[in-house]
């Protein structure tokens, strides 16, 4: 009779490698926007981009082996329903070649890649093995753009070049701050929705060494999405809960601000012009205006299917006022000085509905809409399954302390402030440069939480399924 040996230590490593192997490819995409990108580069493909190509080929393969249905028809549909707008814009777009690429790009970006995150994930620790990885990037990202700052190497800004933006160079300034926005609100996930005091303590001096390099990116649009996101994870989180995690952020705040210096008069003037909007405006919050008012005049000439995928560089000139300047000035981080031209109005919303109409605008909008309604709604019953007759509350599992967090509640955080915070900068951001794909993963997250998790959803009353509890405690 043969007898099963225990499980050594080395064995431990190896099995966990081997359950998170679908996912890896995902967490591989994250670390690939760790390398530098060429000062010279226009926004283009880059080996990320490249990678999710092969997870979008993993997932078909592992769906293929596992013989696994794809998608419910709920999923299906939210996932989809971006489809209709940009297959019409496409369509309709004046130079065919440009449809195609634009067609391809929006379908990386808001479908194919988001669906294939979607099936890797197999459970919560998986995600939170992707929130951890979007940490990880984020604090060397911010490393590296700290270093710019305080080296004077970074971006020029206002004639000194200490604008922070990572190895992302000059071309994408927003590079380096969604990267570190990404992180500061997974690890805020992670601080205010753990059982686990280490990974709460972890959390919290990440989220900690997170804010100088998001201060030093100079992005107001980054700023002010990451305020909104994390706001709304502590409601949603509980005050109580988040009152720790607050006084920690003040303190933060007053030695950064008072203590350190990162307070500087630069700092403080671009802090000051959030409020300055109409006032006394800078030439880049004109021309931001300029461009969305081209694009509303672009609306309404073709209000329900836009002038057509990547039309609007070609039709920005007919309708922009002479208030716009010939482009943004770029130079530092490794570039030597040149215009960049102002191809798109830095809006989402008005990017789609200037060249994908009203239904596209609606059909992308639909789908983020229902994520989030669908992401809030398993946040709540996580959060209120403990109180269930199957679950008497929190006490009554071994290893929780009345008051903590249910199992998942990180994850839920995770997702919910992700969306939040991508809705919220895309006012003030659209697609485009090498970070880009990171928007196509975090979909993904938002999309398995929202859609995916069977325990998030389960029916009151009722107990979950085995499985998932197992999954659950085995998580912990």
């Amino acid at each position: 009779m043969s007898q099963v040996l225990p499980a050594t230590p080395l064995d431990r490593p190896t099995a966990a490698l081997r359950r998170a192997l679908p996912v890896l490819p995902v967490v591989a995409v994250i670390a690939l926007l760790a390398l530098p990108i060429a000062p010279s580069g226009e926004g283009g493909a880059n080996i990320a981009d490249a990678m999710s190509g092969l997870v979008v080929l993993c997932c078909a393969l592992h769906l293929l082996r596992t013989r696994r249905r794809p998608l419910s028809a709920t999923a299906a549909l939210v996932l989809g329903l971006p489809v209709v707008g940009i297959s019409v814009a496409a369509a309709g777009a004046a130079d065919p070649g440009a449809g195609i690429t634009g067609l391809t790009r929006y379908l990386q970006i808001f479908v194919l890649v988001p669906a294939a995150v979607l099936l890797l994930v197999r459970d919560r620790r998986d995600l939170r093995l992707l929130a951890w990885s979007f940490v990880a990037l984020a604090l060397w990202q911010g490393a590296v753009g700290v270093r710019q700052y305080v080296t004077g190497t970074g971006a020029s800004y206002q004639g000194e070049d200490v604008r922070a933006v990572g190895t992302f160079g000059p071309t994408d300034v927003m590079g380096m701050a969604t990267v570190v926005a990404f992180g500061l609100v997974c690890a805020v996930a992670l601080a205010l929705g753990t059982a686990d005091a280490r990974q709460r303590s972890v959390a919290v001096l990440c989220a900690l060494l997170l804010l100088p390099p998001l201060a030093v990116s100079f992005s107001r649009g980054a700023w002010i999405a990451t305020a909104v996101a994390c706001g709304a994870q502590l409601v949603l989180a509980g005050l109580r809960r988040a009152v720790k995690v607050v006084a920690a952020l003040a303190a933060a705040g007053m030695i950064l601000v008072g203590g350190l210096g990162f307070g500087s008069a630069m700092l403080q003037e671009r802090i000051a012009s959030i409020t300055q909007v109409t006032d006394a405006p800078d030439q880049s919050v004109t021309d931001r205006y300029t461009m969305w008012a081209a694009a509303a005049g672009m609306w309404r000439e073709h209000p329900l299917t836009g002038v057509g995928l990547k039309g609007f560089p070609d039709n920005r000139d007919g309708h922009a006022s002479l208030a716009l300047s010939s482009g943004s000035d770029i130079a530092g981080a490794g570039a030597a000085y040149h215009k960049q031209a102002l191809l798109s109005p830095h809006n989402m919303y008005l990017l789609v509905l200037s060249e994908q109409g009203l239904v596209g605008l609606l059909a992308l909008g639909g789908s983020w809409l229902a994520l989030l309604v669908c992401a809030l709604r398993g946040l709540v019953r996580v959060r209120r399954a403990p109180r269930d007759a199957t679950h008497p509350g929190p006490s009554a599992r071994p290893g929780h302390a009345e008051g903590d967090a249910p199992g998942g509640t990180d994850c839920g955080l995770v997702a919910c402030g992700l969306l939040v915070w991508q809705l919220v900068d895309f006012v003030y951001a659209d697609i485009g440069g090498p970070s880009t794909v990171l928007t196509a993963v975090v979909f993904g997250v938002i999309g398995w939480w929202a859609l995916m998790d069977p325990s998030a959803f389960p029916a009151p009353g009722t107990p979950a399924p085995a499985g998932a509890v197992r999954e659950e405690a085995t998580a912990r």
